[in-house]
């Protein structure tokens, strides 16, 4: 997760460009799933179907591949009724356990930020689920008061969005 990435660049939180302040991160609830980690990574990676379960993140395409864009189209909770464009990159990518994107800073958008989407297995039929979006550098903090509760708000729900897809497919699977 997010702290995991942390250790590997300790020196990131004294970059003002890319710096790391765990005051600025927005945190989902964990959600159980009673589905393995396989079943929920596939939907996760299923981003042709995203329009079909998640209720914030309504379009998404990428190749998944290190460095590919991700291009999504996302429910503006802070305007209801409208949509927004988005386009993230794919940083981190571990099959059935986290995969991860960022959006780097850069002049015309000096507001970086990385969200990482983490399931950690709990047994052989079961799985937990952590969405977590840190804003980075001198403008995280701003960014993160602006939108860290309504990006919350997203993430759970689609936490709790990608509960229900992912025991619907298991119990499919498993002719119930």
């Amino acid at each position: 997760m997010l702290h995991d990435w942390m250790k590997q660049h300790p020196t990131l939180d004294q970059d003002p460009v890319s710096g790391f302040d765990p005051d600025a991160v927005t945190v989902s609830e964990w959600v159980e799933i009673a589905a393995p980690a396989r079943v929920v990574w596939q939907v996760l990676c299923d981003m042709p179907r995203y329009n079909e379960w998640n209720p914030f993140c309504v379009r998404a395409q990428s190749t998944l591949e290190m460095g590919a864009a991700v291009h999504m189209t996302l429910v503006n909770y802070a305007a209801p009724g409208t949509l927004v464009p988005n386009c993230e990159y794919i940083c981190a990518f571990e099959p059935e356990r986290m995969i991860s994107w960022e959006m780097v800073h850069s002049d015309f958008w000096p507001y970086p930020a990385r969200r990482d989407q983490v399931i950690e297995t709990t047994g052989a039929a079961s799985c937990r689920y952590i969405s977590t979006d840190a804003f980075l550098g001198v403008n995280g903090i701003h960014v993160f008061r602006f939108a860290g509760p309504w990006i919350k708000r997203a993430f759970d729900d689609s936490g709790r969005a990608l509960k229900a897809r992912a025991e619907a497919l298991y119990a499919a699977e498993q002719g119930a």
